[in-house]
C-alpha cells in the first residue's frame, strides 16, 4: 500500500513514531475539503504507519462534526477500530468556536454512529458541562484534557472524573504547549488527595489506563513520566 501523500505532511509525525515505535504513537489528520482522498488516508496511516486514531478539529475547516464531509471518515474509523479525536469548546485562533460545541454536534454524531469511539479534546470550556453530559450519555465518548493545565480543570470535569466518568477521562497536554512531566506533577500536587480533587481510584485510569484501552496501546506503556519537558 502506497502513501496517499507526497507533500510530507505526515513525515514530521512519522520520524518520531518510526524512531520510537514502542514509545510514541501517532494520530492521522486529513484534508476535509477533499473528502474523496481524505477517506483513503486513514487506511494507509493505520495499516502501514500504525497510527492509533484520526484527529480533525472543526474550527480549522469551519465545519461542525455533523457535516456530511465527516461521515465517510466516521465509517472508516469504525471499520479500522480507531477513535475519532476532535476539539470541543472555544478556540484561540480567530476562527468560529461554535463548531466545536458538544451539544448538539458530538451528541448528534454519537447517536448516528454509536460504534464510533470519540475523544473530545480540551474539556470544552465554556461548555464543560455539555462535554461531561455527552461523555456520560454515550458509551463510546471520552474526554481528554489537552491544552489545559490541571490547576485549571473545570469543576464539572473534576466531579465527572471522580464519579460516573472515571473510565471516560484521559490526560492530555497538547505538547509542546504544556510539558508532559509538568502536567503529571500538577495532577499529583493539585488533584490527588486534595479537597475538590480526584479520588484515588480515578488516577490510574486518568493517567493512562483509559488511553490504553480506547487507543489500544500495549499495557507495557503504563509507566511513570521520564521526560523533563
Amino acid at each position: 500500500m502506497e502513501s496517499p501523500r507526497e507533500d510530507g505532511i505526515f513525515e514530521e509525525v512519522a520520524q518520531y513514531t518510526r524512531a520510537y515505535p514502542k514509545r510514541i504513537f501517532g494520530l492521522a489528520a486529513v484534508d476535509l475539503h477533499n473528502p474523496v482522498e481524505a477517506v483513503k488516508d486513514p487506511e494507509y496511516y493505520v495499516r502501514v504507519e500504525g497510527v492509533v486514531g484520526l484527529r480533525v478539529v472543526p474550527w480549522l475547516w469551519n465545519l461542525p462534526p455533523t457535516d456530511p464531509h465527516y461521515w465517510p471518515l466516521f465509517v472508516k474509523c469504525i471499520e479500522l477500530d480507531v477513535p475519532f479525536l476532535t476539539q470541543v469548546g472555544h478556540t484561540a485562533p480567530a476562527c468560529r468556536s461554535e463548531v466545536g460545541r458538544p451539544i448538539p454536534y458530538i451528541d448528534t454524531i454519537a447517536l448516528k454512529f454509536p460504534d464510533l469511539k470519540i475523544i473530545m479534546g480540551h474539556i470544552g470550556y465554556p461548555w464543560a458541562a455539555e462535554t461531561t453530559v455527552v461523555a456520560w450519555k454515550h458509551k463510546n465518548v471520552y474526554i481528554d484534557t489537552s491544552a489545559l493545565s490541571p490547576k485549571y480543570y473545570a469543576p464539572e470535569f473534576i466531579t465527572f472524573a471522580s464519579t460516573t466518568g472515571k473510565d471516560k477521562v484521559v490526560l492530555g497536554t497538547n505538547f509542546p504547549q504544556l510539558g508532559w512531566k509538568d502536567c503529571v506533577d500538577k495532577v499529583n500536587s493539585h488533584l490527588v488527595g486534595t479537597k475538590g480533587g480526584f479520588r484515588e481510584s480515578v488516577v490510574r485510569g486518568f493517567m493512562g489506563g483509559s488511553a490504553l484501552r480506547v487507543l489500544k496501546l500495549p499495557e507495557t506503556h503504563m509507566e511513570g513520566p521520564r521526560s523533563s519537558l
